[in-house]
């Protein structure tokens, strides 16, 4: 097997933090479809999310067709016994791209969690070396453990922000959408305070986190990415009551700017199949992150 097809066997994720841009230059958006395979891709276009699907489609329809995919298909999810239709499962299984498209993720999570559109999600993923994107809600979707609801204004508080079961992309990190844009740095903390063994991960609008399994990552578009790492963390948050902010101390937080990218150490000596601009190693404090998000075989 040559390099270059074993690299497209990777799979990947493109996991941004809502409000892409669809008019200008499309940045993120034409990285997703030359992931999936440019002028050959079929790309699948999920809408659960949405309470709006014929408006979701449409606007992704248009804009995956003007920047060449030869096909685009819906995948409209009114009910989990759509999702569960063995045909319908079959051709997001073949697509070269699925893209979950806004919305609420909690929404998305009961019309597919657990069912044969789910299963033929991952399969696409890591059988054939499918891209997978997702925006907003689509976004907050890829890992296992979802931020399902929650507030949190000035400072953590405890008990406010709740967590679902997600899609499972992605293990023991939890992503947060619209992150600099809607001030949501004290509702990760939340999360990373009661659950350390989560790494954050907080996407700025117009901005993604682009995985390649096995690899590294990248972050491209207008903004940033923030990592909060609590697992060195010292705490009180088991002490205090609900609605109490917690004693945070030596929690570690890392910001990614756009054009930051980040290889495995071990594929360093492969500079090859890198991601543009990862040829300079991963600092220690990245690694483990980095190692997580790629990893290839997820386990929960």
């Amino acid at each position: 097997m040559t390099a270059a097809l074993d690299r497209r066997l990777h799979g990947h994720l493109v996991i941004i933090g809502g409000h892409e841009d669809r008019e200008n230059n499309k940045e993120i958006l034409s990285r997703f479809v030359e992931l999936c395979g440019g002028s050959k891709a079929t790309i699948a276009v999920i809408t659960a999310a949405s309470k709006v699907p014929d408006e979701m489609w449409r606007r992704y329809d248009q804009v995956f067709t003007e920047l060449g995919a030869r096909q685009t298909v819906r995948v409209d999810l009114p009910d989990r016994a759509t999702a569960n239709d063995a045909e319908l499962a079959e051709r997001v299984r073949a697509a070269d791209g699925i893209f979950m498209t806004g919305g609420d993720q909690k929404r998305l999570l009961a019309m597919i969690g657990g069912t044969l559109m789910d299963e033929a999600m991952h399969s696409a993923l890591k059988q054939r070396g499918a891209c997978i994107g997702g925006t907003s809600a689509g976004a907050s979707a890829m890992c296992g453990h979802m931020l399902a609801d929650g507030k949190a204004d000035l400072l953590p508080e405890k008990g406010s922000v709740s967590l679902g079961a997600g899609l499972g992309f992605v293990q023991r990190v939890v992503i947060d959408q619209h992150f600099s844009e809607r001030h949501r740095l004290a509702r990760l903390l939340t999360v990373v305070a009661q659950n350390p063994y989560l790494l954050g991960i907080g996407i700025d609008e117009d901005t993604a986190l682009v995985v390649e399994r096995g690899v590294g990552i990248e972050v491209i578009g207008a903004g940033s990415v923030t990592v909060v790492d609590g697992r060195m963390m010292i705490s009180n948050v088991a002490d205090i009551p609900a609605g109490g902010t917690p004693q945070l101390i030596d929690v570690r937080l890392h910001l990614l700017p756009a054009g930051s990218s980040f290889a495995l150490p071990e594929e360093i000596d492969h500079p090859h199949q890198l991601p543009p601009g990862a040829t300079r190693n991963t600092p220690d404090a990245l690694t483990d992150f980095v190692r997580n998000v790629t990893k290839r075989n997820p386990v929960s």
